[in-house]
């Protein structure tokens, strides 16, 4: 790994100062390779410096990213990336906290973990790859595969109901929420976005895993759709698609989104802030384009913040007093007697 220097936030850094020595071991053509570059890229835009920023995994295919970055790593166990990274943002509070985990790892065995740490809102940035499958173990289905998924673990075609990754973070309460996907030249906007948003940062990027489960996503990603099928929304920007030739309305009547023509007025404009309206863009019917970039953000006070003004309350006027500490309670004191032969 590059060294990490003391004065390292002084200096100007380049996306080949954030990649470590490390072979990147990932299976060729895997969407993991452009995610990594992706965020390597976007690191010497943050200004934050390599001895401060620490990338926090759990267990999966996506998990191996620690020991791709030049920076301080943890790659922990299975699901409970953000117990660690609450523990490492609690104890020093400076650090910038990345969490990288896939929808198995955080939708299955860590989801509890997963919904704990949005609902308290950690200043963090939890990028969740989703490939709609576990790779790492040979090809089972996870939580977000289709109905009708075929897989080792499901040789008669899956059906269980999958989980909206996104729609799950904001049943948990999370205050930004975005999408990505791998390969897409938007990518590094998406994660400067939620690097900039004080709070817990959820980003859910649509990762093809070319082995397992190649190309699911390309309804939307292929060449020949995506002007057609995908949304990318901009804050206080009209909700157009297909170049600019379709947009997205609000029935009233029906309360839901309608595609209009792009010339319509009553194209609606994108509010971050409006959460009724995100619930809708997370969960667009299939023949509606895929909504992308930032879908909801409302900003909330941090929970490492609430826990460092709890602690300076509850010490204040209260001179340190180890002995004192020590000593409080029951206690005894045990004499040393005279040794006997």
């Amino acid at each position: 790994m590059n060294e990490l220097t003391p004065n390292a936030a002084l200096a100007v850094t380049t996306a080949k100062d954030w990649a470590s020595d490390q072979e990147v071991r990932w299976c060729p053509g895997c969407g993991d390779y452009a995610v990594l570059k992706a965020v390597q890229r976007t690191m010497p835009d943050l200004g934050t410096a390599r001895e401060k920023t620490v990338f926090v995994s759990g267990i999966g295919c996506s998990s191996r990213f620690p020991y791709y970055m030049a920076t301080y790593g943890f790659h922990t166990i299975h699901g409970r990336a953000p117990a660690f990274a609450t523990g490492i943002k609690l104890a020093n509070p400076e650090l910038d906290v990345w969490i990288i985990t896939g929808d198995g790892d955080a939708l299955s065995i860590g989801g509890n973990h997963t919904m704990h740490i949005l609902r308290r809102n950690l200043d963090c940035q939890i990028l969740l790859f989703n490939n709609e499958i576990y790779g790492l173990t040979k090809g089972q289905y996870s939580p977000t595969s289709r109905v009708g998924t075929r897989s080792p673990s499901t040789p008669f075609g899956s059906v269980d109901r999958p989980v909206a990754p996104c729609m799950f973070a904001l049943g948990s309460g999370a205050r930004f929420i975005a999408r990505g996907i791998d390969v897409h030249k938007s990518l590094p906007d998406v994660l400067k976005a939620a690097h900039a948003h004080k709070g817990a940062s959820f980003v859910e990027i649509y990762q093809n895993c070319i082995v397992y489960n190649d190309d699911v996503f390309g309804s939307f990603t292929s060449r020949e759709v995506a002007a057609d099928k995908q949304l990318w929304l901009q804050p206080g920007g009209k909700m157009l698609f297909a170049g600019g030739t379709k947009g997205l309305a609000l029935d009233t009547e029906r309360l839901v989104l309608k595609v209009v023509e792009g010339d319509d007025p009553s194209v609606l404009l994108h509010d971050p802030r409006n959460r009724g309206v995100a619930a809708m863009l997370i969960e667009m019917p299939d023949s509606f384009p895929m909504a992308l970039g930032v879908i909801y953000e409302d900003p909330a006070p941090t929970f490492e913040s609430a826990v460092i003004e709890q602690n300076r309350a509850a010490a204040s006027d209260k001179p340190a007093d180890l002995q004192a500490l020590v000593s409080k309670g029951q206690t005894w004191q045990v004499e040393k007697e005279p040794h006997k032969l």
